[in-house]
């Protein structure tokens, strides 16, 4: 059997040389192996992001420019593990929640990698000027600062924009494959005109391949080869510390993304052309697959802050203490003695009053 060019996402693969149907539905096993990793992601990438937005607002008074991208990188990952649950539940029942979740939940991903990874090469880009045009002067600290925040927000301005089409053209409509009486609902892109079809298949993975992947790797490469290079004269262990963090959050986002950016190459080529129904089931598979290794960046930037940014890990630790003493002093303060209390309120202060701690990398 093969599956003809399709130009409508509801017609996508519908129609085999046999006249009978392709059924692309995964098996229950795999929407129960699928729900549980997603589960496990949001959990761990909501209380990891979470952990971070809190050092940065509350335990640092001091911040770097590299601190405002991380935040913004945290913020963006916490969006999207918001959503994750919301996606789980509406997919597994025929999307309850109606049309205008479907179009802001589909979109959440899309927001997340660009500006994840555009926020990233920013984060290269500052490190770039930072360490090897050290000796220029760039203007003020809170100069810097202000500038810092205008880039993110042109960054999420411009991941928006990047993320309308998917916006605009995914829809809710019934499944047909199962027949008329056993149709569900589903979410995905869907056109009404053979032109758009073609145009916005080839353009929505062009623009996450380009724009959210290769355009921003490209920047990666040059800015840390340059910046090995001048460590590497300047024999400067102190400044490995500053900016392994930074490293190693580039290449698990590559490690993570890459398998599904090949995967997306792969399908994008194959669309408009005939293919067997099994090389179409196997093309999807690898697909769902490499999309949920891609969800993992999401939980795993923070692990990273807290096993390789010694400063973060110190941060870290005050968080742990204040939350341990809060939970004594509100929860169990019957059987506190007034002692206790006190050292309870003085680590607080001690988190206060040691936000002169530079960066979360360092």
């Amino acid at each position: 059997m093969t599956v003809t060019p399709d130009y409508d996402e509801a017609t996508y693969g519908d129609y085999p040389d046999d006249g009978t149907l392709c059924n692309f539905d995964p098996n229950p096993a795999e929407v129960l192996t699928q729900t549980y990793i997603h589960s496990v992601i949001c959990a761990f990438g909501l209380i990891g992001n979470a952990l971070v937005v809190v050092t940065y607002i509350f335990y640092k008074r001091t911040k770097t420019m590299t601190d405002v991208y991380l935040f913004n990188v945290a913020v963006a990952d916490l969006l999207f593990v918001v959503a994750l649950p919301f996606i789980i539940y509406n997919e597994q029942h025929s999307w309850l929640m109606g049309q205008v979740a479907c179009k802001l939940l589909r979109s959440a991903y899309s927001i997340n990698l660009y500006s994840g990874m555009l926020l990233l090469a920013c984060i290269s880009g500052d490190r770039y000027i930072a360490i090897v045009k050290a000796r220029r002067s760039f203007g003020s600290r809170s100069r810097c600062l202000i500038y810092c925040r205008l880039i993110c927000l042109a960054v999420w301005v411009f991941a928006v924009a990047l993320t309308l089409p998917t916006l605009i053209y995914t829809a809710l409509f019934k499944d047909l494959d199962l027949g008329d009486e056993t149709a569900e609902m589903v979410c995905e892109l869907s056109f009404n005109k053979y032109e758009t079809a073609k145009l916005m298949k080839v353009l929505v993975p062009s623009l996450q391949m380009g724009i959210g992947f290769l355009l921003p790797l490209s920047v990666m490469v040059f800015c840390y080869s340059s910046i090995m290079c001048t460590l590497m004269r300047a024999q400067s262990s102190q400044r490995h510390k500053a900016i392994r963090v930074v490293i190693a959050v580039v290449i698990v986002f590559i490690v993570c993304h890459l398998p599904y950016n090949v995967a997306l190459l792969s399908h994008t080529v194959s669309l408009f052309k005939e293919r067997s129904c099994e090389a179409e089931r196997i093309k999807l598979k690898v697909l769902a697959i490499s999309k949920s290794v891609a969800y993992l960046h999401c939980c795993l930037n923070p692990i990273l802050y807290a096993f390789i940014g010694v400063k973060f890990r110190s941060h870290f630790k005050k968080i742990m203490s204040d939350l341990w003493c809060f939970s004594k002093k509100y929860i169990y303060s019957a059987r506190l003695s007034p002692g206790t209390s006190d050292a309870c309120t003085s680590g607080f202060k001690s988190s206060e009053g040691s936000n002169h701690l530079s960066s979360f990398s360092a």
